[in-house]
């Protein structure tokens, strides 16, 4: 490989900021702010809006429009509007 041109591959933490989920792993992302994690090390640190861990579709939280019969009643409002 060519010395210089490729990106700093390390390991960095990616946090939830909903619910403060945090996560160790590799990347080559930028990132400004550090963190001390349980094992005392210190890592660079990466805040995410929305991991697995709080994600609606992740967490059973989705709610289906199935259910609630919206899809139906769209079809009903709009089904003489194409023909």
């Amino acid at each position: 490989m060519k010395q210089g041109i490729h990106p700093e591959y390390r390991d960095v933490v990616f946090m939830d900021m909903s619910n403060g989920f945090r996560f160790v792993t590799r990347s080559t992302v930028a990132t400004r702010e550090k963190i001390t994690m349980d094992d005392g090390k210190e890592y660079p640190l990466f805040k995410l809006d929305v991991t697995s861990e709080s994600h609606p579709f992740y967490t059973g939280a989705q709610q289906r429009i199935i259910e609630a019969g919206r899809v139906e009643k769209f079809r009903q409002k709009f089904a003489r509007t194409g023909k």
